[in-house]
């Protein structure tokens, strides 16, 4: 679905228009699309075909796009993933995090996460899932999900300003989802929860039960910490096993980050 670009800012020069539409191109590719001609991306984009051509060519020739000519398409190339290594391995809440979040999974037999915002949905940076047959396991770094859907999301949608909480609630209901006055209400009572008690919960996916409360650690992008476990129980249930230890775990990785930080 085609995005709808904003008219540049005044005084916004045509180099950094350029340099805002390459990144759109590059933000067309994600799960499902490792693979797009010049077509799709001015259909993801909304960009005129003839720019996506000379901006596809100068992604190539930096290297952050490879050319199928076979097929006529682009995929990503290597420099984009050197980019996102840079960021896990220069981040001091991952590194902080990382042994911490590691160890309550192995000891709780619970999937734990770490997660930022990137426009309307949530980006794990982290996450360790817990499988009985084969223990820990580390889902790839960059997987999404749902803003509105998640606990992850609600816990973001929690500590943002009023006016983005507004724009933010606007763009999930131009989406059309069916039973939007539920979901607005579901929302509302996970910002309430986590003002109230710290954290938040939903269930999004069948007989998943998520927990998660903002991880804010000064002068670091706001990130959320989640839980997740896999069960039939109730809710309530599982928050009132698990609010407590995540509430914990946050607590601990803010210390460690400082720690590092010196």
């Amino acid at each position: 679905m085609a995005n709808k670009n904003q008219q540049p800012e005044r005084g916004t020069s045509a180099s950094n228009r350029s340099l805002e539409r390459g990144l759109e191109l590059l933000r067309a590719f994600g799960p499902g699309a490792t693979l797009l001609g010049n077509g799709d991306l001015a259909e993801r984009t909304g960009l005129p075909k003839a720019t996506v051509s000379r901006l596809t060519r100068t992604l190539v020739e930096a290297g952050y796009l490879e050319h199928d000519s076979a097929r006529r398409a682009y995929r990503l190339g290597l420099p984009v993933l050197s980019l996102a290594q840079a960021l896990r391995s220069g981040s001091t809440v991952l590194n902080a995090a990382g042994p911490l979040i590691r160890d309550t999974a192995q000891t709780r037999h619970i999937n734990v996460g770490i997660a930022g915002a990137d426009r309307e949905e949530m980006v794990y940076l982290e996450s360790i899932r817990y499988n009985q047959r084969a223990s820990l396991r580390t889902i790839v770094s960059g997987q999404r999900v749902p803003m509105e859907l998640t606990s992850l999301g609600r816990a973001y949608l929690a500590m943002q300003p009023q006016a983005e909480f507004a724009r933010l609630m606007d763009a999930f209901k131009r989406r059309g989802r069916s039973g939007w006055e539920r979901l607005a209400k579901e929302i509302a009572q996970a910002v309430n929860d986590v003002h109230t008690n710290g954290c938040c919960v939903a269930s999004w996916q069948p007989e998943v039960i998520a927990l998660a409360t903002p991880l804010a650690i000064p002068g670091h992008r706001l990130l959320v910490l989640n839980f997740s476990v896999r069960t039939a129980a109730s809710s309530d249930s599982v928050v009132s096993e698990l609010a407590a230890p995540l509430l914990r775990l946050r607590d601990e990785i803010t210390t460690a980050c400082a720690r590092l930080e010196g």
